[in-house]
């Protein structure tokens, strides 16, 4: 990933990428748009960086949702949106003069943390549910996965464009939430124990296509790799699975 940025600018190195991202603690209780910014709009082949200002959510909003859906927020995301209900930020970089769409960061806003699961996939009768479509099997050494039964309350974070879905999630027998990522065969994926080091990934992946797919077994697709690497002429391998 850091070769992906050290294409867009020489003069954002390793060093500044970390102390970005030791800012980006402040960043999630101060102003959320100062870290992914400063990397942006540094860097010269990054054009038409767009974010959406949005006033802080009300605390009667979010002790309605938490009662609505009989939960706590996690303080992270709750100080989060006391700040700003939601995030939203895309960029393009420049081909042939010509900006191209590619980056997009979005953290919903508390009205569209909405639940997944339970209700039909489709308005016919008997219609399965995610419940009876997902993968019930969990493996040996690796965290448990989230259901879409009552055995864990799922929350949507981000859309994801349409390739999958990050949420947070609420296992029934923990106290603690977690951050996952549901692809769209509906598998899932950890990331984080925590909003505010989702944050952090959300920041150092700068919406990349597909970045979530790091994550999985399989990696993000060939395609993505194509739309993250050729319009910026990137000239050495990135580390890692991106």
């Amino acid at each position: 990933m850091l070769a992906v940025i050290n294409a867009f600018s020489p003069a954002v190195s390793e060093v500044n990428l970390q102390n970005c991202l030791a800012h980006s603690v402040a960043v999630t209780h101060a102003s959320c748009k100062h870290a992914p910014l400063f990397l942006l709009e540094t860097s010269p082949g990054v054009a038409e960086v767009t974010f959406v200002e949005k006033e802080p959510a009300e605390r009667h909003a979010i002790i309605s949702w938490e009662q609505k859906n009989s939960c706590i927020l996690p303080e992270d995301l709750k100080n989060f949106y006391l700040m700003t209900d939601g995030f939203q930020m895309t960029w393009s970089v420049k081909t042939d003069d010509t900006p191209m769409p590619l980056g997009s960061m979005v953290i919903n806003s508390v009205s569209k943390l909405c639940r997944l699961g339970g209700s039909p996939m489709y308005t016919l009768p008997n219609a399965p549910t995610l419940a009876d479509l997902e993968d019930d099997t969990d493996e040996e050494d690796k965290p448990e996965k989230p259901h879409f039964d009552s055995r864990s309350l799922i929350f949507e974070l981000d859309p994801c464009n349409g390739n999958g879905k990050v949420c947070l999630v609420y296992k029934h027998a923990k106290p603690e939430t977690e951050i996952w990522f549901l692809d769209r065969a509906l598998y899932w994926h950890f990331l984080t124990k925590t909003f505010t080091a989702y944050y952090r990934l959300l920041i150092t992946h700068l919406g990349l296509p597909q970045w979530q797919y790091a994550f999985t077994s399989y990696g993000v697709s060939p395609q993505a790799k194509v739309g993250q690497q050729d319009p910026v002429h990137i000239s050495q391998k990135p580390r890692g699975r991106l």
